[in-house]
């Protein structure tokens, strides 16, 4: 299969979802954010589906043809739902109709990735369930391209509670499924299932490392990312927090700092509680001030 993808020339930073200012200044609907977006010189979004796809197909092509128009590139979540590790085949193979559905919505609004949670171990080993959600995933990206959905990118996402399936190590091998699929780096989510692991220069770092020596300089250069600082117990995982509340991790400048030294260009989304907009601008300029040292 052909990797004609379009890459950017800089990383892209936007918005999951609307943020609580979006709608303060009067806003109401999706069709909207695209001019939202570019008052507040953003130029990505990821839109959710992740309580369901309930946009329509006309609807999602509208929005598309407005964002398109800004220069907004989108993205979206799927369901969270979706459980590629159920040892369930039943909730494996409704899981393959959401990420078709996800993909079909995608596809009407000129999205050219969507994220996927990567499952739960459960009562199950990590291999296991590993091996379980390997085999969804390979089932998913054929009906995927039996659907005419192949030029959509397929991210599993790293998880952020120790029980869940979704470490880079695990994401990472995900993607060895399909050259086509990108690794969506949810920094919270690394640094909360690793009790706090990741969030100096050189542990980001090795992540870096480890996709290029494992995926290849294309994906490690176009990963999808979210971020967001992120509370966590020994269970991983607890509460999304917003860019002002430094107490909790991680930083986004050591990351920042990375991708502009090393030339990456993902995609980032912030997922701060509320205020992602605003944060992501926020991130957008901290990682241009390294650019541009």
């Amino acid at each position: 299969m052909s990797l004609e993808f379009k890459h950017e020339e800089f990383a892209l930073f936007g918005p999951a979802g609307n943020s609580e200012d979006f709608y303060a200044a009067g806003n109401r609907t999706v069709f909207q954010v695209p001019e939202w977006l570019t008052e507040h010189g953003l130029s990505a979004f990821e839109y959710q589906c992740g309580r369901g796809v309930k946009i329509s197909d006309d609807s999602a092509r509208d929005f598309g043809a407005l964002a398109a128009e800004k220069g907004i590139r989108l993205s979206i979540h799927a369901p969270y739902y979706i459980s590629l590790s159920s040892t369930e085949e039943e909730k494996r193979d409704r899981s393959i109709e959401y990420i078709l559905a996800t993909l079909r919505a995608a596809d009407c609004m000129g999205a050219d990735r969507i994220v996927v949670h990567s499952g739960s171990c459960g009562q199950i080993t990590r291999l296991e369930a590993l091996d379980l959600a390997s085999d969804t995933l390979k089932r998913a990206v054929k009906a995927a391209d039996e659907a005419g959905y192949g030029h959509i990118r397929i991210c599993p996402e790293t998880m952020g509670k120790v029980k869940q399936l979704g470490n880079v190590d695990e994401v990472i091998k995900l993607c060895l499924i399909d050259e086509r699929m990108l690794p969506a780096l949810d920094f919270g989510h690394i640094n909360a299932q690793s009790l706090g692991g990741y969030k100096t220069k050189e542990a980001i770092g090795g992540i870096f490392d480890k996709i290029h020596n494992k995926l290849g300089a294309e994906r490690a250069k176009n990963f999808h990312a979210h971020y967001s600082r992120i509370e966590y117990t020994r269970a991983g995982e607890k509460k999304h927090h917003t860019m002002a509340e430094t107490e909790f991790e991680p930083d986004f400048e050591p990351i920042a700092e990375l991708i502009a030294e090393r030339g990456l260009t993902p995609r980032i989304i912030c997922e701060s509680a509320g205020t992602q907009t605003s944060d992501a601008a926020q991130m957008q300029e901290m990682y241009r001030n390294f650019l541009n040292r």
